[in-house]
């Protein structure tokens, strides 16, 4: 039997997973594959960047479900029940987990002291964007670096076509990465998200959509996570 606590964490999973999916960067080609709770848990190990992450945080937790709410609030936002875990302890039970891939190919012991259980750290440590950054033009792996990233926003306006939000966007100052000041800028809405958002909201933005609304606490991890990762992130860019 299915309760409501069982459908908590897929419901999150799809949300945030929703738009990258659409935009067919990972998880499975069917459009349907995140319409119930049972095909997001079929469909959840076909997304190779977040579930190696939500059954490492499974094992070191000793939380059973790799879904359960807790853990997939975790990975996407930072903070919670994966903040703790000891970074070389993650890297080790992530690279036991991943095996070999080009997808992972920069994740190495090398990168622990980066190492978080987190997506912020997926987009900014183990994927390639920001070691093409200097390498030509930066716009690109800036777009790529900032739509990935789970960002927090305040909506400003809403209307049939979506919302503008005011947010902070991601920009590059010699080699570091900062936050600008806050912007307004346009974003469409996932069709997973709850109902009623208004001006004054707080929401998640991923690819361009706003994905979720955001608790206080959720909106305090988040900004904390992606501080966290930015001054490690920089280190690395900088030689620091």
């Amino acid at each position: 039997m299915t309760t409501a606590r069982d459908v908590r964490g897929p419901e999150m999973f799809a949300r945030y997973a929703g738009a990258p999916n659409q935009l067919g960067y990972c998880g499975p080609a069917d459009p349907a594959a995140l319409d119930s709770a049972d095909r997001i848990r079929a469909a959840a190990p076909y997304f190779s960047g977040a579930w190696p992450y939500l059954r490492v945080l499974s094992r070191l937790t000793g939380i059973a479900d790799p879904l359960d709410h807790r853990l997939v609030e975790s990975y996407w936002l930072g903070g919670g029940v994966g903040e703790e875990l000891d970074p070389e302890a993650f890297t080790a039970e992530l690279l036991a987990a991943i095996g070999s891939g080009t997808q992972w190919s920069h994740l190495t012991g090398d990168l622990a002291a980066e190492a978080a259980a987190n997506h912020c750290f997926h987009v900014f440590g183990v994927y390639p964007w920001t070691r093409l950054l200097g390498t030509g033009s930066d716009d690109h792996p800036l777009h790529v670096l900032d739509s990935c990233r789970i960002t927090w926003a305040t909506v400003t306006n809403c209307d049939s076509a979506g919302f503008e939000v005011r947010c902070r966007r991601l920009t590059r100052t010699g080699a570091a990465l900062a936050l600008s000041d806050p912007v307004v800028t346009r974003v469409t809405a996932d069709d997973r998200i709850p109902p009623g958002v208004s001006p004054g909201d707080p929401v998640a933005l991923h690819w361009g959509r706003v994905c979720d609304t955001l608790t206080p606490d959720q909106q305090q991890a988040l900004e904390r996570s992606t501080a966290r990762q930015l001054e490690l992130t920089n280190r690395r860019l900088t030689g620091r």
